[in-house]
């Protein structure tokens, strides 16, 4: 009984000690997946704004728009592949740089 107690206490030191490294690996992530989604976020424009990015907008749809590139991002996405998705679903209207092509070619005149 008393071994098992001891092996039990020893276990629970070595948690206490591996637990604060896991958790700061866990926020160096984050703060590097946050970091990439902002970066992205820049490229893309608020839908409701038009003149802003969805980094700048306080819009509800914009908050959505950054949420499902985080969402994208922590699925383990390329920059591009979050970036493609958001397109695939909204268009070349929601970069703030579209590509020159003749659909988006009154995007372009517009500025």
């Amino acid at each position: 009984m008393k071994r098992a107690l001891k092996i039990l206490a020893l276990a629970a030191a070595l948690l206490r000690l591996w637990a604060p490294k896991r958790r700061a690996r866990r926020k160096a992530r984050r703060s590097a997946q946050e970091a990439r989604a902002r970066a992205i976020a820049t490229e893309l424009r608020c839908l409701v704004c038009q003149n802003q990015s969805i980094d700048d907008s306080d819009a509800p749809l914009a908050k959505d728009l950054r949420m499902l590139l985080r969402e994208q991002i922590r699925k383990g996405a390329s920059d591009k592949e979050a970036r493609d998705y958001i397109v695939a679903r909204y268009g070349d209207f929601v970069l703030l740089r579209p590509p020159f092509k003749p659909e988006t070619l009154l995007l372009w005149a517009r500025r």
